[in-house]
C-alpha cells in the first residue's frame, strides 16, 4: 500500500485502541467502546506487485502470526493472488482499491465503489448536460474496463463517441500533439479518465494548447478532483464537472484530521499534506473507513462467540473457523465513515452510496448536485447565487474574437486619410452594438473580417457547415456579428443571443414608373360596376316616371287652358321626355318638364337627391384621379413573382433567404425556389452584385427588409415591393451551450429596452453615409374609384323613393277611379279595368274626358250602353281624338299670344 495509505492504517488502529483504552472518543455523546477487551496490533509490509514470490512468502508469514484480517494489496496483479490465499485459508480480506472485476471472493470486502456502477454516473451527466458527441481521453489500459458504460452510448443515430489514449508515461510525458489533434477535429466535449496525480499534468498541457476555455466542456472521473490544484484553471472559463465522495466540510473528516494532528504532535512528527481534509484522497479516507468496520465487526462477532486466533500453516492448507461469521458481520454493517454511509450486498459490492456533483468556478469546486447509487442525478446548483458574480468576473478577463464581414451597414471600412489599424478600421451597426455590449459587460474584443462573405451554410458534398458558424463552432472566434439570420438549422449548431433586430424576406426592384394619360380618364373615380349600376339606375327611373305619368290622374292635363271642358286630356311624361327629365337632372340642366303629382314630385325629389351625392362624389374624386400621377408596378406581391416570366429574380446563394425558399412548402414559394435553381446567373454570392442587377436589368432580388430599407434610403430609383415573406431576426453567434449566452441576451435586451438600439439603426440607416436621401414627407397616392360600397346608401334611398312613389301612383289611381265611378254612376271594377287597358297601351300622350252624355248611355242596370248610331259616332269622335297629339308647343304660343 501506498506511504499515505500506510500511515492512515497505523492511526485508525491506534484510534480503536485508544478508544478501547478510555482516553479518546470518537463521538463524545455516545462513547465507543469497540473491542474493550482486544487489542488491534497493525502490521503492514510494502512489496513489489509484479514480486509474487515475496507476496506470497509475506501472507504466509502474516498468517502465521494469527492475524484475523488482511488489508490490501492496492495493485490488481497481486490482489487476485492474495485473494485466492484468503479464500482458501478462510482470512477475511479487505480491500479499498476501484477492481472492475465482476466476481468476488467468499471472504472478500470492497470499499470502494464498483466502476460500472460509478460509469453510470457520468452517463448521467452526459444525458442531463446534453451531449450528443464527446471524445473520452484515458491514460492506462486499466481504464478500458471503467468507461465501458460510456462506449455502449454509442449509437449511429444519436451519440457519437471517440475514445483516444494519452501516453502520459511514455517519453518525456508530452501529450500536446494528441490535444491538439483532438481540437483540430472541433471536439469541445470531453470525458478525462485519469488518476487524480495525473490530472494536473493533463489539464495543463491542455491549457497550453488553448483548451481550457468557454468552448470546452470536461468531465473528471477521479474521485479525488477536489485533491488537486484547479487555480490555474479556474478562470479560463472551460466548464469542468467532476464527482467527489469526502466532502471537506464534513464534520466527520474535520473530526478525524484533528485527532490524526493530535496522534502526530504527540509523536512529535509532521503530519504529511495529504491527510489534510483539503488533500484526503479517497483511498485514504477509504483505508480509514475499512480499518473501522472491521473493528466493528470483530467487536459484533466477540459478542456472540468466544474469539480465539491462532497461527496458520499455508502448507497444512489450514483455515480459521471464524473467517465466514466475520465477514458476514461485515457485510451487514450500516456505518458512517469519512466516505459517507457505508453498506455492502451479499457479495460484497458497496450499494447505497452517495456523490457529490461539483463544477469549478471562479470561487474553486462548488457542490452543485448529487448523485445516489439507487436514486441517480439530482441537481441543485447551490452555487446559483455566485453566477451573477462568476460571469461578471469571467467577462472582465475575456478578450473575444469577433468576427464580422463587411456587409453594409453592420460592418465597414472606415473612411479615413490616416493608416487606421486593429479595431479602428472598422465601423458600422454591428461594430457600435459591440461597443455598447462591452461597456455594460466589461470585456475586450478583436474584429476579424470573414472575407469570403460565407455567413454560414451546409456544403452540399461534405455535409459540413462552413463560413462565419464554421469558424465559431471550431473556436477561431468566440462571436460572430453581421447580418445573420438566426434560423433552426444554425441555432442547431451555434448558440444565438436574443434577436438584436427584427425583420424578413421581401423584394427589391425598381421604382415604379409613371403611366401615360389615359383617354377615357374621366372614368376613373367611378369602377366599372358602379358604372353599370348607374346606367341601369338611368333606365329603369326613366321608364319608371313614364308609368307613372300615365298611372297618375293629376298627370293628365287640360292641353287648352281656355276651354273649360275639353274633350282630351294630355301627359307631358311621354318616354323620351322621361328620358330627358332624367339625365336633365344627372347633368344638372333642368328640364320645361314639371312633375304634378304627389307620386311623380317624390319621384324627382328621391331621385334629384341621388344625382347630387353621385356628381358630388364624382366631382370629388375626379379632381384626385386627373391630379395624381399613375404608377405602373408590374409586381405587386411574391405571388406575381413566381407568376410571370418577363422579370427574372434570384437572392443570396448560400444564405438564409435561398434556405426558406427551399423549406418552404407554399406552392409559389416551391416554384421560385426552382426557377432560383435551375436559372443561371440569378444568385449571387454578395449582395452588392444583386442589387446591381436590379438597377441594370429587368430583376427582382430577394433579400431582407432592413437591407432594403438601408437601399432605398439611399437609391431613390429602388424599392420595397410587398409585404414581408416571413419573420425573423438577426443574432450575435457563439459555441453552443457558451456560458456567456445568458449575460449577452440580457444585454441585447437592456440595450433595445433603452431604445439605444433603434438610435445605432437611425443612425446608420438614416444619417450616416447618405441615409434619409430619399425620404419624402408622404408621396401621393393614386386615389382609388369609388365603388358600389361607398354609395350603395344612395341607391338604397333611391330604390324606396322609387318604391313610394309607385304605390302612390297607383293609389292616385285607384283614388280617381272611385270619384269617376261615383260621379258618373258606374261600377268601380269597370272603371278600373278601363283604366289598366289605357296603361298597358303605353302609347299616347292624350286621354279623353268621360262627360255627362256618356251618363245618359248607361242603362239602369249599371253601365250597359246603348247600341244607336249617335253613340258609334262618338266612339269614333272619341277614338280619333284619343289618337290625336296635339303640338304642346304651339299650345303655348297661343296661350302666351293671348
Amino acid at each position: 500500500m501506498s506511504e499515505d495509505q500506510n500511515k492512515i492504517f497505523q492511526l485508525a488502529a491506534e484510534a480503536i485502541n485508544e478508544q478501547r483504552a478510555g482516553t479518546l472518543s470518537r463521538n463524545e455523546e455516545e462513547p465507543s467502546a469497540v473491542l474493550p477487551w482486544h487489542e488491534l496490533v497493525a502490521d503492514s509490509s510494502v512489496i513489489a506487485d509484479d514480486n509474487l514470490f515475496m507476496i506470497s512468502r509475506t501472507v504466509c508469514e502474516l498468517l502465521e502470526k494469527g492475524i484475523v484480517g488482511l488489508f490490501g494489496p492496492t495493485a490488481g496483479l497481486s490482489s487476485g493472488y492474495v485473494q485466492s490465499m484468503c479464500d482458501l485459508m478462510e482470512i477475511p480480506h479487505i480491500e479499498t482499491r476501484r477492481d472492475h472485476l465482476p466476481n468476488r471472493g467468499t471472504c472478500m470486502i470492497n470499499l470502494h465503489p464498483y466502476p460500472p456502477t460509478l460509469a453510470r454516473v457520468y452517463s448521467d451527466l452526459v444525458h442531463v448536460m446534453k451531449w450528443t458527441s464527446f471524445t473520452i481521453l484515458y491514460d492506462t489500459d486499466e481504464s478500458l474496463p471503467r468507461i465501458n458504460a460510456l462506449l455502449k452510448l454509442y449509437d449511429p443515430k444519436g451519440y457519437s463517441v471517440v475514445v483516444r489514449k494519452l501516453d502520459i508515461y511514455n517519453g518525456d510525458g508530452n501529450i500536446r500533439s494528441i490535444l491538439k489533434e483532438v481540437k483540430e477535429n472541433g471536439e469541445r466535449y470531453f470525458i478525462v479518465e485519469s488518476a487524480g496525480y495525473d490530472l494536473f499534468k493533463i489539464l495543463t498541457q491542455a491549457q497550453q494548447v488553448g483548451m481550457i476555455s468557454d468552448h470546452y466542456h470536461y468531465i473528471i472521473t477521479t474521485l479525488d478532483m477536489h485533491t488537486i490544484d484547479l487555480e490555474p484553471f479556474q478562470y479560463g472559463g472551460a466548464n469542468i464537472t467532476g464527482v467527489r465522495m469526502i466532502d471537506p466540510e464534513d464534520d466527520d473528516v474535520e473530526q478525524a484530521t484533528m485527532l490524526w494532528r493530535e496522534f502526530e504532535q504527540r509523536r512529535g512528527e509532521t503530519l504529511i499534506e495529504s491527510l489534510e481534509k483539503e488533500k484526503l484522497t479517497l483511498d485514504s479516507a477509504l483505508m480509514y473507513d475499512a480499518v473501522f468496520i472491521f473493528a466493528e465487526a470483530l467487536h459484533q462477532l466477540n459478542q456472540s462467540n468466544s474469539i480465539r486466533t491462532r497461527p496458520l500453516d499455508c502448507d497444512e492448507f489450514d483455515n480459521w473457523e471464524h473467517g465466514y461469521s466475520l465477514i458476514n458481520y461485515m457485510r451487514m454493517v450500516n456505518w458512517k465513515g469519512l466516505s459517507g454511509i457505508l453498506k455492502f450486498d451479499h457479495q460484497g459490492f458497496r450499494t447505497d452510496f452517495m456523490l457529490q456533483i461539483v463544477e469549478l468556478t471562479s470561487n474553486g469546486l462548488q457542490k452543485i448536485g448529487t448523485w445516489n447509487s439507487t436514486e441517480g442525478l439530482n441537481i441543485t446548483r447551490t452555487q446559483v447565487a455566485h453566477h451573477e458574480s462568476e460571469q461578471v468576473a469571467n467577462f472582465k478577463n475575456k478578450t473575444f474574437l469577433v468576427l464580422t464581414a463587411l456587409s453594409k451597414p453592420y460592418g465597414m471600412l472606415k473612411d479615413s486619410a490616416d493608416k487606421l489599424t486593429g479595431n479602428d478600421r472598422y465601423e458600422g451597426f454591428g461594430i457600435d452594438l459591440i461597443h455598447e455590449l462591452s461597456l455594460m459587460l466589461g470585456f475586450n474584443y478583436i474584429y476579424a473580417i470573414q472575407e469570403d462573405n460565407n455567413y454560414g451554410s451546409i456544403n452540399k458534398k461534405t455535409g459540413e457547415w462552413e463560413g462565419m458558424l464554421r469558424e465559431v463552432m471550431d473556436g477561431r472566434a468566440d462571436l460572430a456579428i453581421t447580418d445573420l439570420t438566426i434560423t433552426s438549422a444554425r441555432e442547431s449548431v451555434v448558440d444565438f443571443t436574443s434577436p438584436f433586430m427584427n425583420l424578413g424576406i421581401s423584394i427589391l426592384y425598381t421604382k415604379a414608373k409613371k403611366m401615360p394619360p389615359e383617354l377615357f380618364s374621366f372614368m376613373s373615380p367611378f369602377s366599372k360596376e358602379l358604372w353599370y349600376y348607374m346606367g341601369a339606375a338611368y333606365f329603369s327611373i326613366s321608364f319608371l316616371f313614364f308609368l307613372m305619368g300615365r298611372l297618375s290622374p293629376d298627370e293628365w292635363m287640360n292641353p287648352y287652358p281656355c276651354v273649360e271642358e275639353p274633350e282630351v286630356l294630355s301627359n307631358q311624361f311621354s318616354l323620351t321626355n322621361s328620358f330627358w327629365f332624367t339625365i336633365g337632372s344627372i347633368l344638372q340642366q333642368g328640364s320645361e318638364i314639371a312633375p304634378v303629382s304627389t307620386s311623380t314630385r317624390v319621384a324627382a325629389g328621391t331621385w334629384w337627391f341621388f344625382t347630387v351625392i353621385m356628381v358630388s362624389s364624382y366631382t370629388a374624386n375626379l379632381s384626385a384621379c386627373l391630379t395624381v400621377e399613375q404608377l405602373f408596378e408590374p409586381i405587386k406581391s411574391a405571388e406575381d413573382l413566381a407568376a410571370q416570366t418577363a422579370i427574372q429574380y434570384g437572392s443570396k446563394e448560400k444564405g438564409s433567404t435561398e434556405g426558406f425558399f427551399k423549406e418552404a412548402t407554399y406552392p409559389p414559394y416551391k416554384k421560385m425556389y426552382e426557377y432560383m435553381q435551375n436559372i443561371p446567373g440569378v444568385m449571387f454570392d454578395d449582395n452588392d452584385k444583386g442589387v446591381t442587377r436590379v438597377k441594370t436589368t429587368n430583376y427582382a432580388y430577394l433579400m431582407e427588409s432592413t437591407s432594403i430599407e438601408y437601399i432605398t434610403q439611399r437609391d431613390c430609383d429602388l424599392q420595397q415591393v410587398g409585404d414581408l415573406l416571413d419573420d425573423k431576426g438577426y443574432g450575435i453567434a457563439m459555441r453552443k451551450n457558451s456560458s456567456y449566452r445568458n449575460d449577452l441576451s440580457t444585454a441585447v435586451l437592456k440595450l433595445q429596452e433603452a431604445g439605444q438600439l433603434q438610435k445605432l439603426k437611425d443612425k446608420w440607416w438614416k444619417e450616416k453615409r447618405g441615409g434619409g436621401a430619399c425620404e419624402t414627407s408622404g408621396a401621393a397616392t393614386a386615389a382609388a374609384a369609388l365603388d358600389l360600397p361607398n354609395v350603395g346608401g344612395v341607391f338604397i334611398v333611391l330604390v324606396a323613393g322609387m318604391a313610394f312613389s309607385t304605390v302612390t301612383a297607383f293609389l292616385e289611381m285607384c283614388f280617381g277611379a272611385v270619384i269617376r265611378s261615383y260621379k258618373y254612376k258606374i261600377p268601380l271594377h269597370e272603371e278600373l279595368i278601363n283604366e289598366l287597358k289605357f296603361l298597358i297601351r303605353c302609347w299616347g300622350l292624350t286621354k279623353p274626358v268621360r262627360t255627362s252624355s256618356e251618363e245618359d248611355n248607361v242603362d239602369g242596370d249599371g253601365g250597359n250602353r246603348k247600341p244607336d248610331d249617335e253613340n258609334n259616332g262618338f266612339d269614333d269622335l272619341a277614338n280619333d281624338l284619343y289618337n290625336y297629339e296635339p303640338d304642346l308647343t304651339r299650345s303655348n304660343e297661343i296661350k302666351h299670344s293671348i
